[in-house]
């Protein structure tokens, strides 16, 4: 992000970006908020919310994080009780796709996430170095194609992703316990053998990476009609 501080909280049309996240949640059908934060982070007392959220310490990789924050539910919920988790990185989701998720899983066994269907030709890189002299005025080409890939039933992973919270618990626990990792929440309850379902939402549920990101979750939020001029 070519930034000094993280992400989550830079600032998107007035407020910081985690601040924009916390009330599309607050503004669901849920019943608390946890929020998984480093132990040293010196930006979140900086937060100004109208409502309550408790924090608890971040891990060094997600699933971690996670793992902690579930933890701490467990002092509060019962093991059958849904869990939604979001990353802090994408303010724009809609509160109706909140919504559309919760009620279509809200008798499912397993429980699912948010996605978009994959549009786009996908192309597999071999993620070694070009092996073409880089141009003098664009720099070093890219990576080579070495497949296209079919994407047909390749879906695009968003959040939040919706589980019970003791079959999610004990699913990223297992991972965790085998020295594995997984990059969201599905991968983990796939692991041990269940099926996620995929509940398609907005393409305008973006997660802040790139500087200008910024701006384009700013037009989103704008034409979501949250703001007025």
């Amino acid at each position: 992000m070519n930034s000094t501080r993280p992400k989550q909280y830079l600032p998107l049309h007035g407020k910081p970006v985690i601040q924009h996240t916390l009330e599309r949640l607050h503004l669901a059908r849920v019943n608390s908020i946890i929020v998984c934060i480093a132990e040293n982070d010196p930006y979140w007392e900086t937060i100004n919310l109208p409502f309550s959220v408790k924090r608890v310490n971040g891990g060094n990789e997600r699933c971690h994080s996670v793992l902690n924050g579930l933890q701490a539910l467990q002092e509060q919920a019962q093991p059958d009780d849904w869990v939604l988790v979001h990353d802090a990185a994408r303010p724009c989701v809609r509160q109706a796709d909140i919504e559309k998720l919760m009620t279509q899983l809200a008798s499912h066994p397993v429980g699912g996430l948010l996605a978009i269907p994959v549009r786009d030709t996908m192309k597999r890189a071999n993620n070694q170095p070009p092996t073409t002299p880089p141009h003098p005025y664009w720099g070093e080409t890219g990576q080579e194609v070495i497949e296209t890939v079919n994407r047909e039933g390749l879906w695009h992973a968003l959040t939040p992703q919706m589980f019970r919270l003791e079959a999610l618990s004990n699913a990223l626990q297992t991972v965790l316990n085998r020295h594995e990792l997984v990059t969201d929440e599905a991968q983990a309850m796939e692991k041990q053998g269940h099926h996620p379902v995929l509940i398609e939402g907005h393409p305008d549920n973006i997660k802040i990476t790139h500087p200008q990101d910024l701006s384009l979750a700013e037009l989103y939020l704008q034409e979501q009609n949250v703001y007025t001029r």
